[in-house]
């Protein structure tokens, strides 16, 4: 790695940032104790209020439509990434930061708010998610891994202890025991869903590792008759042709999508408040020139003018998919390139090393699975409106997702995208 080729010694301390997400049907799945070989460290915490933040809630959306985009771009195919678990832990890591290096991670997560309004919406998000109805289970867990030799502040880690109630754990990040340690702490927090995040260990300059893990069971509001589950043919890019499972409901009302250029459906889960989208373009369009076409603020209008429509038809693939990869280039090109640039980097507020901070890398890893009850995924990390949309056709409507088409999970209240994918 640069840091090793660079220096010879521990002068300048990478900051690393590591995620996990756990959406799942699954029963029984109440949080475990952290089975980890670290020292537990306790701080004075320092909260916020919560309060909601209708910029945030953009930003949000914005930056996780753009981090698609980039990946799907980079990967030139399908990507399935969580927004809001990169968001908490880049959150984290933005209250260890001053300057322009923190004004970059104002805009990108919070569409220029101060800090302070970023802290208080994430702190909002994290009780509201604590509480929903329905069957939804929920649990956010967050952890902080400092080096011994990191110098990482008292105050950064009050701050992430008092907001984002993480916990904190002393490790040498270097040190092969922090595979398993780390590793334990993600599975018992996934109820299991993610076994593995780390396979080596950190660079002997890494400081600090920020941990997210995020466990949801969902279960449809209306489900599916798996009766009604059969072959269907799915046209991938280029036209070829697959036979597979898919979900079918005749004669069901959900909420109805619609633009000039797509059209879509809202299947809400059983808690009121979080639900499943599929959108797809017109027949005959480019899947990544629509793709790319799309923004935050136009994804968030037309989630807004969505209606209770009849469906004739409604068919989606059972399907199962996942995606890992490295996303600190994506990030840096996003507008967080000073955190990345070493020397030009300002974490000042995180710790006290003389030579400085900065971020090294974001490894992501997801995975879901969409079937006739609900839909269980796993993601793990470590570090688009159209106004007046026309009305539906009164005669119902028959949409079937048979050619690529973006998906996710969001939040219909606030806009805000736990996961966002593209099935192609």
């Amino acid at each position: 790695m640069l840091f090793r080729s660079v220096f010879s010694m521990r002068r300048t301390l990478a900051l690393s940032l590591a995620l996990s997400l756990s959406l799942g049907l699954l029963s029984g799945c109440g949080p475990a104790a952290p089975a980890v070989q670290a020292q537990e460290l306790t701080a004075q915490p320092v909260s916020v209020q919560p309060a909601g933040s209708p910029a945030v809630d953009q930003a949000l959306t914005s930056f996780g439509l753009s981090l698609l985009q980039s990946a799907r771009e980079a990967e030139s195919g399908p990507v399935l990434l969580s927004p809001l678990s990169a968001a908490l832990a880049l959150s984290m890591a933005a209250n260890g930061a001053d300057g322009d290096t923190l004004a970059q991670f104002e805009t990108i997560l919070g569409g220029g708010v101060p800090l302070d309004e970023l802290n208080a919406a994430c702190a909002q998000l994290l009780s509201d998610y604590g509480d929903l109805g329905g069957s939804t289970e929920c649990l956010i867990a967050n952890s902080l891994w400092t080096d011994p030799e990191g110098m990482i502040r008292e105050d950064f880690i009050g701050k992430c202890r008092g907001i984002f109630d993480a916990q904190v754990f002393s490790q040498e990040l270097s040190a092969p025991s922090v595979v398993p340690a780390v590793n334990g702490w993600v599975s018992d927090h996934t109820n299991g869903m993610i076994p593995r995040i780390l396979s080596e260990p950190f660079n002997e300059n890494t400081a600090l590792l920020l941990v997210n893990a995020l466990y949801l069971k969902n279960t449809w509001e209306t489900e599916f008759d798996p009766n009604n589950t059969y072959l269907r043919g799915f046209y991938h890019q280029g036209s070829d042709k697959e036979s597979m499972d898919f979900l079918n409901a005749g004669f069901v009302t959900f909420p109805y999508l619609q633009s000039e250029t797509a059209q879509g459906a809202v299947l809400p889960y059983d808690d009121g408040r979080l639900a499943f989208f599929a959108l797809m373009p017109e027949e005959g369009a480019e899947f990544e020139v629509w793709l790319n076409s799309l923004d935050g603020e136009t994804f968030t209008q037309l989630l807004e003018s969505r209606r209770d429509t009849e469906f004739r038809t409604l068919a989606l693939p059972k399907f199962e998919a996942e995606w890992d990869g490295q996303l600190q280039d994506i990030l840096s090109a996003l507008g967080l390139d000073l955190a990345f640039t070493f020397g030009e980097a300002d974490f000042s507020l995180l710790g006290d090393n003389p030579n400085g901070y900065f971020l090294s890398q974001v490894i992501h890893a997801a995975k879901i699975e969409v079937n006739e009850q609900g839909t269980e995924a796993a993601a793990a990390t470590v570090v688009e409106a159209v106004g007046g949309s026309a009305a539906p056709p009164e005669t119902g409507v028959t949409l079937i997702f048979d050619r690529p088409f973006l998906y996710g999970i969001v939040d219909l209240q606030t806009g805000v995208p736990l996961f966002f994918g593209t099935f192609e």
